[in-house]
């Protein structure tokens, strides 16, 4: 091939080449948004709890409506990231009436827009890079108290953002996914088995034979030290009989791919941060409430899914 037309092919390429990276730039290339919120590096959606539940196409308005976003768990005052890089444009109001979450931001990029609702940016105009700190969660317990917290994430064109959520590297095999001893005397999270009250295990029947139990009963005796399964921030109180008894306390720890509740405690705080193995407070007095009970801390995760895998820690571990 003649020097000349060499150099025109490869002046051609490069052309056509750089003109492809100005229509989707390097950071556009991912297949995969970023992780939005600190302390959920996988985007974990919500689940389901006494407001609804948090995928895509969740009936809304008494079933006369569908969730037209995707909620992505998030604990009030976490540091919110761009998903991807692009253009800042706001404020976004979701309830229009002021309350202490109706604030957020859009994102307009080469390939995608979005809107994340129910933070408050650093600010609602300019250029953002993708994993840049994009804001803070704002306080939904105050709006929504027990609600799983989170940030509502819309397309702009109201498509379905669950696929570009999912993060492009799974957590390592090789990590330890199982939870720490959540009760002294209990190093292998033993599940309580039947006695005259019923079943600890998780699809056990309730209310005579006319419900499930949603959640995992871990033995632990009245009065005995409590530990955190995994490290996460906490929220609370949670109450589950709602009557004031004995052993009506707990707390909600939302971590890295996880959210539990643990009941029937009293923690020594209900707010900020705490590690995997860390006090989290004490068992209640279950006898003065259940004479008899295989005293337990009811274990239940906030989508309400079975936890048994991750309780399980082999004899001697």
């Amino acid at each position: 091939m003649p020097a000349l037309s060499l150099v025109t092919l490869v002046s051609l390429v490069s052309t056509v080449f750089t003109k492809q990276l100005d229509a989707h730039p390097p950071q556009q290339q991912h297949q995969h948004w970023a992780q939005i919120c600190s302390g959920n590096p996988t985007n974990q959606i919500r689940g389901c709890d006494r407001y609804g539940c948090g995928n895509f196409g969740a009936d809304r308005h008494s079933g006369k409506g569908k969730h037209l976003g995707v909620d992505v768990i998030c604990s009030d005052g976490a540091t919110v990231y761009a998903p991807f890089s692009g253009q800042l444009s706001g404020p976004i109001r979701l309830f229009h009436n002021g309350n202490a979450i109706d604030d957020g931001v859009q994102i307009r990029g080469s390939r995608f827009c979005v809107k994340l609702v129910c933070i408050h940016p650093f600010r609602y105009h300019g250029q953002i890079r993708r994993g840049q700190q994009l804001g803070k969660m704002l306080p939904m317990q105050k709006v929504y108290p027990g609600i799983i917290s989170h940030i509502h994430v819309e397309n702009c064109d109201h498509s379905d953002p669950t696929h570009l959520l999912t993060p492009a590297v799974p957590p390592s095999p090789q990590q330890d996914r199982r939870w720490a001893a959540v009760c002294a005397g209990n190093p292998t999270n033993e599940i309580r088995g039947c006695d005259k009250y019923g079943c600890g295990y998780y699809g056990a029947p309730r209310h005579s034979g006319k419900g499930k139990h949603r959640a995992v009963d871990v033995i632990c005796a009245d009065g005995a030290t409590v530990y955190a399964p995994f490290s996460g921030q906490l929220s609370g109180p949670v109450k589950f009989f709602h009557n004031g008894n004995a052993i009506d306390d707990g707390v909600q720890i939302m971590g890295s791919g996880f959210c539990v509740k643990l009941l029937c405690i009293h923690p020594i705080r209900y707010n900020g941060a705490i590690s995997k193995g860390q006090v989290l407070g004490r068992m209640l007095p279950m006898q003065r409430v259940f004479p008899g009970i295989t005293s337990h801390i009811h274990v239940e995760n906030c989508d309400h899914s079975d936890p048994t895998s991750n309780l399980e820690r082999g004899k001697g571990q």
